[in-house]
């Protein structure tokens, strides 16, 4: 989706976006921002447009304090409505959405016993803000003066599904496009592969025979039309790893399913994922260590400048002179970004995609890489193992 909004920008039709992901910060993974980021988006096509945003946040200071609805109307259609009037030129372009079933129901902090805890918002699911996001952006498409096009991209929840089927709408107004049913990825997943495997034979000189005979067909059947499985074996053979870029696709091709699960669709995603963990020295460590920095991320009451690579290391690491980091991570880059030494003080760790979380809390798929220690407490033994180091250098 990235792409499709730079090519949107590119060729001047105005698109504003907003991607959720539950890997990405507080900001992209709750509703919170969403109105307010398309609007900021909106204002920066026309100056008569940012100025009536601008105009209507004047007037009305505490409206980034009220609900979505309040928030679409006050600072975005209000805006276009008033630009429309007064030049009868209204602003096209097209919102797109993507990962919206990765929004998250945001947190409060209960300030409200003498034992101050973090919880859920009562009575808020994670459906029912996806669903809030919906019903905003329905709102705005039955405005005239809003005359965008809206593509929301996500997973099938029963919460699009319902809110989609059009026995529930008196006048069908979206159309669908089913990537399993309506699309085959597998020329697209096998010209991404040729391509990448180009790159890769440069870089490291390797024969013009290689990639062996049937192997980019193999991968492409492995995926599964998931397009996350080529790019994850694309930056596993590309990682710097010690073995040369044949050798770790020779591994990965012989890797077999062991079957674990019937009707598992993600059956050679999983190969792979346990495959690329067990190149870590520590597997159970490192997956812990995977486990802890996602924990972290989603800890409401920490600043985002807590969160980077630095401080987590000097939180997780068991000795501040090591580089246990690096030993635990350094065959993942795959699967997590993980800062160069120079950005680690100003960056997060961050995973390429959440079928990596998925994979590790589901002991089905994951199997013997399953983690029986719970992570708070694994967070706690660090906690104590950082302090009483602290008190020793002291």
């Amino acid at each position: 989706m990235g792409s499709l909004t730079e090519r949107c920008k590119r060729n001047g039709y105005p698109a504003a976006s907003f991607f959720f992901s539950s890997t990405g910060s507080i900001g992209r993974r709750t509703k919170t921002a969403f109105v307010t980021t398309i609007a900021h988006q909106l204002a920066q096509h026309r100056q008569d447009v940012k100025e009536a945003i601008a105009a209507a946040i004047e007037a009305d200071s505490i409206v980034f304090k009220k609900n979505l609805h309040v928030q679409m109307e006050t600072i975005v259609l209000e805006p276009l409505r008033a630009v429309a009037e007064d030049n009868n030129r209204g602003l096209r372009g097209v919102i797109i959405v993507d990962g919206l079933d990765e929004c998250e129901v945001e947190r409060i902090h209960d300030t409200g016993t003498t034992r101050s805890k973090v919880k859920p918002t009562p009575a808020r699911t994670n459906a029912q803000d996806q669903l809030e996001i919906l019903q905003v952006l329905f709102q705005a498409l039955l405005d005239p003066a809003f005359t965008f096009r809206i593509l929301v991209a996500s997973r099938p929840e029963r919460v699009f599904r319902e809110f989609f089927d059009p026995q529930n709408s008196v006048a069908p107004f979206s159309r669908k496009l089913d990537l399993h049913e309506d699309y085959n990825a597998d020329a697209d997943i096998a010209l991404f592969l040729e391509a990448q495997f180009n790159l890769i034979r440069r870089r490291y000189n390797l024969p013009h025979t290689w990639p062996p005979h049937g192997a980019i067909q193999t991968l492409v059947k492995n995926a599964s039309s998931q397009f996350i499985y080529a790019a994850t074996v694309v930056r596993f053979l590309d990682m710097g790893h010690r073995e040369p870029p044949n050798a770790l696709l020779e591994a990965i091709l012989k890797t077999r399913a062991a079957g674990r699960v019937a009707s598992n669709p993600f059956e050679q995603l999983d190969v792979l994922y346990t495959h690329i963990l067990e190149s870590s020295p520590d597997p159970p460590l490192s997956i812990r260590w995977i486990r802890a920095i996602k924990a972290i991320h989603n800890a409401p009451l920490i600043s985002d400048d807590l969160r980077v690579a630095s401080h987590i290391n000097l939180f997780l690491e068991t000795d501040s002179q090591g580089s246990e980091a690096e030993h635990l991570l350094g065959n993942l880059h795959s699967l997590v970004r993980v800062p160069s030494p120079s950005e680690q003080t100003s960056i997060q760790y961050s995973f390429y995609h959440k079928s990596l979380l998925d994979f590790l809390n589901n002991r089905d798929r994951c199997g013997h890489l399953h983690q029986h220690q719970n992570i708070p407490v694994f967070l706690w033994d660090r906690f104590n193992r950082a302090c009483l180091s602290t008190f020793i250098l002291c």
